[in-house]
């Protein structure tokens, strides 16, 4: 299994603890994610929900790595997940900048490693092609 299978699948577990904040213990999700804004039981399992559709993703595409439509689903969601919580800092102000960097770190990293594996992917197509 590929170092990205492995990265992906501890991606995977982490949002999925986050799951199991917005569902069962939101006062946990407000203080590890939206630490300056309220929350309510809704709130926690609406991002409980969202949460656990891009940790099956992770999961997918852990396996999958060579579907290249799960691969960029899987890709997208860090980007839109990067983009909401940027959002949440820089306009709506409900996260603190540790949060944001914790998170931030995650779907960065993801990203960029997707891109680069993205990349050898098609380089190596383009190999036994020739």
């Amino acid at each position: 299994m590929k170092a990205l299978s492995w990265w992906l699948m501890l991606v995977g577990s982490l949002r999925l603890v986050s799951v199991w904040f917005g569902f069962f213990n939101i006062w946990a999700l407000r203080l590890a994610v939206f630490s300056k804004s309220p929350m309510t039981e809704v709130h926690g399992r609406t991002f409980g929900v969202w949460t656990l559709l891009t940790c099956t993703l992770c999961y997918l595409c852990a396996f999958n790595l060579d579907n290249k439509p799960l691969y960029l689903v899987t890709f997208l969601s860090f980007i839109y997940a990067l983009g909401h919580f940027l959002t949440e800092y820089l306009i709506y102000h409900t996260m603190a900048i540790a949060n944001l960097s914790t998170v931030g770190f995650f779907a960065g990293t993801s990203i960029i490693w997707m891109l680069l594996q993205w990349n050898s992917h098609q380089a190596q197509a383009a190999v036994k092609s020739e």
